[in-house]
């Protein structure tokens, strides 16, 4: 059977919402531009986009609804059904993986007796693995509604969604404090995050992710090849290596065809042999 309509929103709710879009839509030139932000804010009035908030963005911008569901479709962070107050991501691309996301997605799994993009029964806490967070550095990493919790174990994990599932107060490793998935849609919609110090407390990139800028910049200390064990002068004392540092002579400059004439770069063999 064909699918009904989409039911409008209740007259209060769109009038609201639609004071909202004509915000949105006048920052850009092309109305079609605030799609992804009005998808969004349909996203913070029901916690999801439904087929009644696809209908009100396509309403609003002249567009037919499959032009509005191919964009929602096609970008993750559009939820397409009922989804909890926090969204818990694990990333198990590479590298978190092989530092122990395979193992916290897993045992959060088990935990919270949820599979993949499920719901707890509270209606608290959606669990899904996230291919990558874009935080390599600071592996394994769970994102709560986009923030970040760093550096985490299977059981800082549990205790991290038991405190949420409970209503006890939990903090990002940096960024912004955390709300809830429906008040970060809004803000992702591009209204003022009102909460105080919300915004100052944004922060910028961590210590790990600023270290390879240092070394661009020359701000450690210079390079050096760390001596093959046993060969190191008598008077010279035990340091810590700094991250420029070879930590061993298995790792020091090897000959190169630019230094070594005896292998010349490029083939040596005339043509048509």
């Amino acid at each position: 059977m064909p699918e009904l309509p989409a039911p409008a929103y209740p007259d209060d709710v769109r009038a609201r919402l639609e004071t909202d879009a004509r915000e949105i839509i006048a920052r850009y030139p092309d109305s079609r531009s605030a799609l992804l932000p009005l998808l969004h804010l349909v996203q913070s009035e029901e916690g999801h986009v439904t087929r009644t908030g696809m209908r009100f963005c396509a309403d609003v911008l002249g567009l037919t609804t499959a032009e509005v569901t191919a964009v929602a479709t096609f970008y993750t962070m559009y939820r397409r059904k009922p989804s909890g107050d926090y969204q818990v991501g694990v990333c198990t691309n590479t590298l978190c993986a092989v530092m122990g996301g395979d193992a916290i997605f897993e045992e959060l799994q088990e935990h919270l007796g949820v599979g993949n993009g499920e719901t707890t029964g509270d209606g608290k806490v959606t669990l899904e693995h996230i291919e990558c967070n874009a935080a390599c550095d600071y592996a394994p990493v769970v994102m709560v509604n986009w923030e970040f919790f760093d550096n985490q174990t299977p059981a800082s994990a549990k205790r991290l969604v038991d405190d949420l599932r409970a209503g006890r107060p939990v903090s990002p490793t940096r960024g912004a404090p955390l709300c809830t998935f429906k008040e970060t849609a809004r803000i992702l919609a591009g209204f003022p995050d009102a909460r105080d110090g919300a915004v100052e407390a944004g922060g910028s990139a961590g210590h790990a992710s600023l270290v390879g800028l240092k070394l661009a910049k020359g701000e450690t200390a210079p390079a050096r090849v760390v001596h093959p064990r046993g060969a190191a002068p008598e008077d010279e004392a035990p340091h810590d290596p700094s991250p420029t540092e070879h930590l061993s002579s298995h790792d020091a400059p090897r000959d190169t065809s630019a230094s070594d004439p005896a292998n010349p770069a490029g083939p040596v063999a005339k043509e048509g042999e």
